[in-house]
């Protein structure tokens, strides 16, 4: 695709796609502090909260409750990924039973959820620290404070506790190894914060109920019991919201990571966690974790040499200018520092630094400044604004929708109220990578309505993962209120059109087989700058670019570049003058005369924007990249290039790792993931608490056995997870063995589905407590559709009267009716007719809320592995609806039969260009109708 094309989309996502998080100040109730421990051991081995509780006793009924709302994720985190441990109190099974006045099964799920935190304390205490905890009770649980608060008291060495409605005592010790203590209580613990401070006298224990299910263990739909208290008159409990906020950023946190079922870094101040994104406290939590692994401890003074290295302030300051605003500030070096206090400081230091600069933005990996009050300052860069106003005025010039809208004055607000419907961004995705958003599924009726207004967004975003932008932490409101913040990374996300197999002249720039597999793996700026550089060398010019700001500023690169590549235009008065504009001047007039133009300014190139100096340099290569067409240089490059199926398999997983928002981005599966990192990165995204980092090795790895143990662990993770990994070692991924990585990555997706649709608790009444399989996907998607009055039918996943694509436009319709547009259908009956179904289909899909990476071409071949991934993806979309209780085992006899709805002759518009997906079936698996396991066996693996 062209470059050009690019730029255009980037325009709208740089201004739209960076989510804004409101700062709102709240005072946090002082936590108690024991007795000082001795100092702590080396970190223990990771804690498995769940295999630890399902073995050490009767707990499977808080087990259930823990998994149901979502708090051992909370849990799990505070015990291996914070410094203060956790202590847990777990009743028995025989409480859960035992307890009926009041009842659990008239809270909502959200009670629930602040029930069971209530029964964990934000710190590791051992059985010698109650007698402490005893002066200074009342204590806030992870519930937070008030209502939500503990008392304990310590009778001769027995711990007794007290919340009001419960009074019982610690029986047993379950665990208590730092940094986590499970203690056995008597009763569940009940907090006044829910069921009020009328507390009726304590009833007699009425008889145990059978084994099975009660009304007071968790159902098998979190849906259950979500009505609000107040649709319960008679209820005896009140709703309290003291201590709910305290924790309420947990709660956020564990459910914007359901996604991919993970649980980053969680700070227990709402409005400390509102100031950073997950990528910054991980990265940040790393650099403190090091250094008090280093020093024994945090200090004020450990860090400017900590912060010097950091993006926000290394181009700005050095280690005594950092030191003298801490000074400033008032800190005392000598102060130690918790994690919180770390991160205080450096929003205190980063607004500090941005006061001395001017109010000039610092560079950091967010787009904008987060200072320490409820104000944010946002820098927009006009240059940058101009110029991507200026390419949505030339490509969408000719579009029938915004005809009356452009030209857009860069100079106003335009831009940003033109995005809150969602239309420009659906179609600037379009111009980038044609075909990708189906038109005909966009809203663009006059006056859009609320919900249409959020499907148009909904598209974009799940659009957008599908072209390879990572679009974690941004929801649709973000772009419905048109926030417009400039986010650096996404320009170069857009460039993932750069590479070898598309160019392989690139091949040009490297000079054995290792070094076009190092080719491969990089990303598209940094093959920009290696292209440019090799020119540069060729050319004369001494110094060696590094960045597309700082070392392209004085314009002397470009003039010694165009030189090289184009000099019939060139002039040696380019490289003669002294005056960095006028150089930058004869720069933009060479380079317009390879039509090169409308990127940026003289000014521009002069100040260093890296963004647009970035784009400058694509478009360059795109009109004359300046390398030969060497045959056997090429002939060896297409030696490295796969077969269409193996690189459209690539694709996919590609775009599904970088939708989970790993730390690494993956620019080319084979190679990115040879060392084992981001695969332990995405395990621990979808299974949380199954790597081992202490055991972890972090690029760059220069040993190979340490890549080789990452693998293993990798490998290991997977058989733990009931992978078919017969005969695979960690060396076969090491040494890129395409066919065991595909395999591999195919379990762990199918895995991911199915853990997404089994956490929502859906089982139908004759298979509760089994796992999901294939099967009950294709018997939902079928009683889905019959139920709607269709009767269209999916034989399997490869049924290949799938290929028209009636039955998913009927099960989408299905789930949700106004998302079909019956008039715009085509019978597919022809080749054409199902190709435009197909793309329908899939927008569709993205526009309900399914992030999906199939294309068109898998729909039409009944691709099954892609099939799958649709009608599962559709499948918990639907579940996730207020009211969908379906069961997959409705009876096919209770749905009377429909004839299906009329077909228009809509305009047949342009479908998808390019590459297209047909992931590899093997004959030897079997269809979905017959598998009962999680585990699916590949003929390909021995």
């Amino acid at each position: 695709m062209e470059f050009s094309m690019l730029i255009v989309l980037s325009s709208a996502l740089l201004f739209a796609f960076a989510p804004l998080a409101y700062a709102q100040k709240v005072a946090s109730p002082p936590a108690p502090t024991p007795t000082p421990s001795p100092a702590p051991a080396p970190s223990p081995p990771y804690v498995n909260l769940t295999l630890l509780l399902s073995v050490a006793g009767p707990f499977q009924n808080f087990l259930n409750y823990l998994e149901s709302t979502k708090v051992i994720d909370i849990f799990q985190n505070q015990a291996n990924n914070t410094d203060e441990g956790i202590t847990i109190f777990v009743p028995k099974d025989d409480a859960f039973k035992n307890l009926k006045n009041p009842s659990l099964s008239n809270l909502t799920q959200d009670q629930l959820k602040q029930l069971i935190l209530f029964h964990a304390l934000p710190h590791y205490y051992s059985l010698s620290d109650f007698k402490n905890l005893s002066q200074v009770s009342p204590i806030s649980t992870f519930a937070g404070a008030g209502g939500y608060a503990l008392n304990f008291t310590d009778s001769s060495g027995t711990v007794h506790l007290d919340s009001g409605w419960s009074k019982t005592k610690v029986s047993s010790s379950v665990h208590a190894t730092d940094p986590v203590a499970i203690y056995q209580v008597d009763k569940v613990l009940l907090p006044e914060a829910i069921f009020g401070t009328d507390i009726p006298p304590t009833p007699a224990p009425a008889p145990a109920p059978e084994t099975s299910p009660t009304a007071d263990s968790p159902t098998s739909d979190d849906k259950t019991g979500s009505s609000p208290a107040s649709s319960h008159p008679n209820s005896s409990f009140r709703i309290n919201g003291v201590g709910v906020w305290s924790q309420l950023v947990l709660v956020i946190a564990a459910q914007e990571a359901k996604m991919s079922g993970f649980v980053g870094v969680l700070v227990s101040d709402p409005w400390l966690q509102s100031q950073f994104t997950q990528v910054e406290l991980r990265s940040l939590k790393s650099k403190f974790v090091s250094t008090r692994t280093r020093s024994g401890r945090v200090t004020v003074g450990d860090l400017p040499p900590i912060f010097v290295k950091l993006r926000a302030f290394t181009e700005m300051f050095d280690e005594d200018g950092i030191k003298a605003m801490l000074g400033e500030a008032g800190f005392n070096m000598e102060e130690e520092l918790d994690f919180e206090s770390f991160l205080k400081a450096y929003i205190n230091l980063q607004s500090r630094a941005t006061k001395k600069t001017g109010g000039k933005k610092l560079k950091s990996s967010v787009s904008f400044l987060k200072a320490a009050t409820t104000t944010f300052h946002h820098n927009i860069n006009e240059s940058e604004k101009a110029s991507y106003v200026s390419h949505i005025n030339r490509y969408l010039a000719e579009d029938r929708f915004f005809k009356r809208y452009l030209p857009l004055d860069a100079a106003t607000s335009d831009l940003f109220d033109l995005v809150k419907d969602g239309v420009l961004l659906c179609k600037l995705i379009n111009v980038a990578v044609p075909g990708t958003i189906d038109e005909r599924a966009i809203n663009t009726k006059g006056t859009l309505n609320p919900w249409e207004r959020n499907e148009n967004h909904t598209l974009c975003l799940n659009s957008a993962k599908a072209i390879g932008c990572t679009v974690v932490n941004i929801g649709t409101q973000d772009l419905i209120e048109a926030r417009p913040h400039l986010d650096i990374e996404t320009m170069i996300q857009l460039l993932a059109d750069l590479n070898l197999k598309k160019t392989p002249q690139l091949v040009e720039l490297v000079d054995d087989s290792k070094d076009v597999e190092e080719l491969l793996g990089l990303a598209p700026e940094k093959v920009l700058l290696k292209w440019m550089n090799f020119h540069l060398k060729k050319a004369g010019y001494s110094k060696q670019v590094t960045n597309f700001s700082s070392d392209v500023k004085d314009g002397e690169a470009y003039a010694y570049l165009l030189n090289a590549l184009a000099p019939e235009h060139s002039s040696p008065a380019s490289l003669d003058t002294k005056d960095a504009k006028e150089r930058a001047n004869m720069v933009l007039v060479q380079a317009e005369k390879l039509d090169c133009k409308g990127y940026l300014t003289s000014k521009d190139i002069v100040e260093g924007s890296p963004n647009l100096n970035l784009a400058f340099v694509a478009q360059i290569f795109q009109h004359r990249n300046g390398l030969s067409a060497d045959t056997s240089k090429m002939s060896f490059a297409e030696m490295m290039t796969d077969d269409a199926q193996t690189s459209r398999e690539e694709r996919c997983f590609r775009l599904w790792i970088n939708s989970l928002g790993t730390a690494t981005y993956v620019n080319n599966v084979f190679e990115d993931i040879r060392n084992g990192w981001v695969l332990l990165e995405v395990l621990d995204k979808v299974s949380p608490g199954s790597v081992n980092w202490k055991l972890a090795s972090k690029p760059p790895i220069k040993m190979p056995f340490r890549k080789v143990e990452n693998c293993n662990q990798v490998i290991q993770i997977g058989k733990d997870l009931c992978f078919s990994l017969v005969n695979v070692a960690g060396n076969d991924i090491v040494q890129g063995n395409k066919k065991l990585i595909l395999a591999y990555l195919w379990q762990l997706m199918r895995f991911t589905m199915l853990q997404l649709l089994k956490n929502l608790r859906y089982h139908s009444s004759h298979s509760r407590g089994k796992e999901i399989t294939d099967a009950d996907i294709l018997k939902w998607a079928n009683n889905k559709v019959k139920k709607a009055g269709r009767t269209s039918r999916m034989e399997s996943f490869k049924d290949k009267n799938l290929s028209n694509g009636i039955f998913f436009l009927e099960l989408l319709s299905a789930v949700e009716p106004r998302v079909v547009n019956w008039t715009v259908v085509t019978k597919g009956e022809t080749d054409e007719d199902k190709k435009l179904n197909a793309t329908y289909i899939i927008s569709v899909a993205r526009k309900l809320g399914c992030s999906i990476f199939l294309l068109p071409e898998d729909i039409i071949e009944a691709n099954q592995k892609m099939i799958l991934t649709l009608s599962a993806s559709i499948m918990y979309w639907s579940l996730q609806q207020p009211g969908d209780s379906e069961s997959s085992a409705a009876d096919d006899s209770d749905v009377p039969a429909a004839s299906p709805p009329a077909f228009g002759n809509g305009e047949k518009e342009e479908v998808l260009v390019g590459e297209v997906s047909n992931l590899t079936v093997d004959d030897a698996v079997s269809d979905a109708t017959e598998s009962t396991h999680v585990e699916e066996k590949d003929p390909d693996i021995k």
